[in-house]
């Protein structure tokens, strides 16, 4: 039997190609993992909150505002983002009646909704958090008050919990929508 002919470099790097294609474990996000829960976490007030993915469309450093006459006292104004003019609201006030102390390092949601998007602010960024439905825990601390229809669930992670909070539901909501004093 005759031996093969040597490969040649080409062949050589698309078969090592093929082989390491073969075993690709995938992205951590790819992976199938079967009661994980994933979103973007961050603090309103005293209230760590995480939220999906698919419902903020962009996180942005604090735009500069434009007040708007006759809104709400929790509707900071409309910023231009990009070309596009977008209503920010300070969410805490919204939530809790407390204005937001805005400083250097602000953060803003970019939040789709039915009539174009809207800007929330938040306290403080965590960035990606993940959930195991083993740390699903009442979260009646994180759900009362005007959070109560907002928060669908709470996780337990270490000492703190952390509510799954729907801006879908915010964005929905009447008064939300109504930013007219």
């Amino acid at each position: 039997m005759a031996k093969p002919a040597p490969l040649t470099p080409f062949e050589l790097l698309v078969d090592y190609e093929r082989r390491s294609l073969a075993h690709v474990a995938g992205l951590p996000e790819q992976l199938d993992a079967p009661g994980l829960w994933r979103g973007v976490g961050y603090r309103i007030g005293k209230r760590r909150l995480a939220s999906s993915f698919d419902e903020v469309v962009e996180i942005l450093p604090m735009p500069q505002v434009t007040p708007v006459p006759g809104a709400q006292p929790w509707m900071l104004g409309v910023a231009n983002i990009r070309g596009n003019l977008l209503p920010i609201v300070d969410l805490k006030q919204f939530l809790e009646g407390e204005r937001t102390v805005l400083h250097e390092g602000q953060r803003v949601l970019i939040v789709r909704q039915p009539d174009g998007d809207v800007a929330v602010t938040i306290d403080q960024l965590y960035g990606q958090r993940s959930f195991h439905e083993a740390q699903e825990t009442t979260g009646e601390d994180v759900a009362e008050g005007r959070y109560a229809h907002l928060v669908d669930r709470a996780y337990r992670l270490g000492e703190d919990t952390w509510g799954v909070f729907s801006l879908d539901k915010l964005s929905r909501t009447p008064e939300f929508r109504q930013a007219a004093a």
